[in-house]
């Protein structure tokens, strides 16, 4: 159909509808923000002698909207810059500004009135084609688009974004009767591809899917807290990670969505069911009573959860006051927490007599019920539901899922025994002899139960699963800590599995067996996997054994090993592309800095900590990220050796991490020439592009060049700033001693400015660093602080 959209306006500019503006900036997108005009003036206006007329106050609502993005947290801006892409205005002057947007986004009040005035606004002024759309929570999208012309109609939908609209994955798409074919298509299409959501096609009922799921499951957890008297301590030490529930897990979950917010969705469904459905969301009175307090949550200090100094302090519902928080103690969590992944703990802890498993129990089957009993209604197939939960609430596993978990025949057979109504449907395919949702075959791809048989799970060809790969057998070879992978076209990829993902000689050894089988049999590498993050550094542990028994030789051989590969991955005569996502730090953005490209999935943090844990980076990654702010210029000036000299100290010292792949890109750990992909599903399939064309320009692996160094000039320009700093109180001793090992290793030591020297000779240096660092007791002190705890230590 030709669409495309390369300009936008968003109406409302509010916390929602400023960081959907906020998104659409992050991907490039100029978007228009128009607000209300204001009918009265601020004391600051009125001191400024500004009257109502002053363009200043008319585009207040939208300019203030503006300025709290860069302060928010957290930031709802990929990069601050990407602002330049709003522009401001109002609902009076600038309506015209919306005949150059090809998507209107309407995020204004929960009002029907409120809408369809702004709609009849829209409708006027839009040019014939555009896509208009709502981001409405659970307002009916078909009575919005009433009265509205044909071109509107067609061209109309709902996109529910979950805030915040930069973090959270799922995009609801509601299309009404006339939305044209094309127009949703290409919607869902632009929602996964270019906006990067995981989008579920939802019918036009009260909330949609996760919101009137998800309230359902809290709003039963909460009844089965009071009846039973659980604490809401106990509650959220069972309903977290241990389930596969994120760890705000039930009540610091509401706290964070605000009881305010919570209360409108669930009012809204309350509204608009009958029946037993309406009980569920009735809010109980101890919430009522928390909501005429304003106790709502986290932007309000207290809520279910107080903080009292460094203390937190949880509610008790039938007194309202606060107290010690508690966990729920029961013999069966120590066994469940023993069973690898959240489906199989979950199955250990819900058949369970203790109070544990009565509570996952009461809380789970009815959600499980309900999400059954919905299909259909809130959406055509369970797939969309699970996925919906997924990406909305951050559920490892949807509800039919957990359902499989824990055996669908052995619980249907336990609700009926309770009393509780199992789904025609759910009873057709039992009695059909089929006991699970989803089906999966040898190599790995899913089928789903859907109309009495199973239907091929939906997906877009860009999401490479490596999981599937691995289970058709496209293994080349692996050993504990890694594996190389075939992942088509003439490419392989390198995944990391050890532990967290960290670097040790079994992942250093895959590293050069992959280089060296690329190099004979294939285009080009992907260094990437599917796990929680990329990679967080060195295996720490390792290091720290080894020298806490003085065995400085073994930790030679590693770091040598690990340099080694690292220039064996930049001087490749295949292109490696490195694909990077979460968490990339230390070790694991050594990784990245050598290879030929990086994609990046947009929500990367890369740095290099070491300083955090007492050490300087040792495998290259000081000479590499130095290159980077020298540009590759053959012959930089002085000038531009001494910014580069001190841009990487000052990074490296003070563990700098980037906030987003594109604040990684400012920090230049990724070149203009570098990827980003918005979808961190695509990330593989971006990377493996990227090779592939790297490979059809007719890649050669670069040149080895000397580095020019800013030698004993650049090292005493640093120590003077980190001394300064000292003095200061800003750093401590043990600071200043790795601060000084730095700055030896970036200047190259005791040369003559500008003296030029082979990347060997700086690995060198950096190696007799870090081996020197390493065998420091307040540095072994960090090492054993981060392992044990989790965050530096400052000694």
């Amino acid at each position: 159909m030709g669409k495309h959209i390369r300009k936008a306006a968003v109406i409302g500019s509010g916390v929602m509808g400023s960081g959907i503006a906020a998104h659409l900036a992050n991907i490039g997108i100029p978007v228009t923000l128009l607000d209300i005009v204001p009918n009265e003036l601020t004391k600051e206006e009125t001191a400024k002698k500004r009257t109502l007329d002053h363009p200043s106050v008319r585009n207040r609502l939208s300019q203030e909207a503006m300025k709290k993005l860069l302060k928010q947290k957290p930031a709802p801006l990929t990069s601050a810059k990407n602002l330049s892409y709003i522009t401001p205005g109002n609902l009076t002057d600038h309506l015209s500004l919306l005949h150059d947007a090809d998507w209107i986004i309407e995020v204004v009040t929960e009002k029907l009135s409120i809408k369809k005035h702004v709609f009849s606004l829209i409708d006027e002024h839009r040019k014939e084609g555009s896509i208009v759309s709502s981001n409405t929570s659970g307002i009916s999208v078909e009575k919005m688009a009433e009265g509205r012309s044909d071109d509107f109609k067609r061209h109309f939908l709902g996109t529910h974004f979950f805030n915040p609209a930069r973090y959270l994955k799922l995009l609801e798409i509601i299309p009404i009767q006339e939305t044209d074919p094309e127009v949703l298509s290409f919607m869902k299409t632009f929602g996964e591809d270019v906006l990067g959501k995981g989008v579920v096609e939802a019918k036009d009922t009260p909330n949609f899917i996760a919101n009137r799921i998800g309230t359902y499951g809290l709003l039963v957890t909460v009844r089965e807290m009071l009846e039973n008297k659980y604490t809401i301590g106990e509650v959220d030490s069972v309903t977290g990670p241990l389930i596969g529930r994120p760890k705000s897990a039930t009540f610091r979950t509401l706290d964070v969505v605000g009881l305010d917010t919570f209360s409108h969705v669930a009012r809204n469904v309350y509204e608009q069911v009958e029946g037993k459905e309406k009980e569920i969301f009735q809010l109980p009175e101890f919430i009522e009573r928390m909501l005429e307090k304003g106790w709502i949550g986290s932007k309000a200090g207290q809520g279910f959860y107080q903080k009292n100094g460094k203390v937190i302090l949880e509610l008790d519902p039938v007194t309202l006051t606060y107290g010690e928080r508690t966990k729920l103690k029961d013999p069966g969590i120590e066994m469940a927490k023993q069973q690898k992944g959240a489906k199989a703990k979950l199955k250990a802890l819900i058949y369970q007599d203790g109070r544990a498993g009565q509570l996952l129990w009461n809380m789970t089957a009815p959600v499980l019920l309900y999400s059954a009993h919905l299909k259909g209604e809130i959406a055509d197939d369970i797939q969309s539901i699970d996925n919906a939960m997924k990406w909305g609430f951050g559920w490892q596993h949807g509800p039919f899922e957990l359902w499989d978990a824990i055996g669908v025949k052995k619980a249907a057979e336990r609700m009926e025994a309770e009393g509780r109504s199992i789904p025609a449907w759910v009873q057709d395919m039992l009695s059909k002899g089929h006991e699970t949702f989803y089906q999966e075959n040898a190599d790995g791809e899913r089928a789903f139960y859907h109309n009495g048989a199973y239907e091929q799970e939906k997906g877009n060809d860009k999401h490479i699963s490596l999981a599937r790969l691995k289970k058709k057998h496209d293994v080349i070879f692996k050993n504990s800590g890694a594996s190389l992978i075939d992942i088509g076209d003439d490419v392989a990829l390198l995944e990391f599995h050890s532990k967290s993902n960290a670097i040790g000689l079994d992942v250093i050894d895959m590293i050069n067996r992959a280089v060296d089988e690329t190099e004979k049999n294939y285009k080009g590498l992907v260094i990437g996997n599917q796990g929680k993050n990329f990679c967080v550094g060195a295996n720490l542990a390792l290091i720290l054994m080894e020298a806490q028994d003085d065995n400085f030789f073994e930790i030679d051989f590693v770091i040598r090993r690990f340099q080694q590969a690292m220039m064996k991955v930049k001087y490749s005569n295949r292109p490696v592309v490195a694909a990077p996502f979460g968490m990339t730090l230390g070790g694991g953005t050594e990784v990245c800095l050598p290879a030929a490209a990086i994609q990046a999935s947009s929500e990367t943090y890369m740095g290099l900590v070491e300083a955090g844990v007492g050490l300087i980076p040792g495998g290259g990654g000081n000479k590499e990220l130095y290159l980077r702010h020298l540009q590759g210029s053959a012959k930089p000036s002085q000038t531009a050796i001494q910014d580069a000299t001190l841009k990487t100290f000052e990074t490296i010292a003070m563990a700098k991490v980037s906030t987003s792949a594109e604040d990684a890109r400012d920090m230049n750990m990724l070149r203009v020439s570098d990827g980003i992909s918005m979808n961190g599903d695509h990330l593989i399939y971006d990377a493996k592009q990227l090779v592939l064309s790297l490979d059809e320009a007719g890649y050669r692996a670069p040149l080895k060049q000397k580095v020019p160094v800013m030698g004993e000039t650049g090292y005493a320009a640093m120590i003077l700033a980190a001394e300064n700093m000292r003095l200061s109180g800003y750093i401590s001793e043990h600071d200043m001693t790795i601060v000084k090992k730095l700055a030896h290793v970036i200047s190259g030591g005791k040369l003559p400015f500008g003296t030029e020297v082979e990347e060997q000779y700086l690995l060198e240096l950096e190696r007799e660093a870090f081996l020197s660092l390493v065998g420091e007791v307040k540095s072994q002190a960090r090492m054993q602080h981060m392992l044990v705890k989790g965050k530096p230590l400052r000694n």
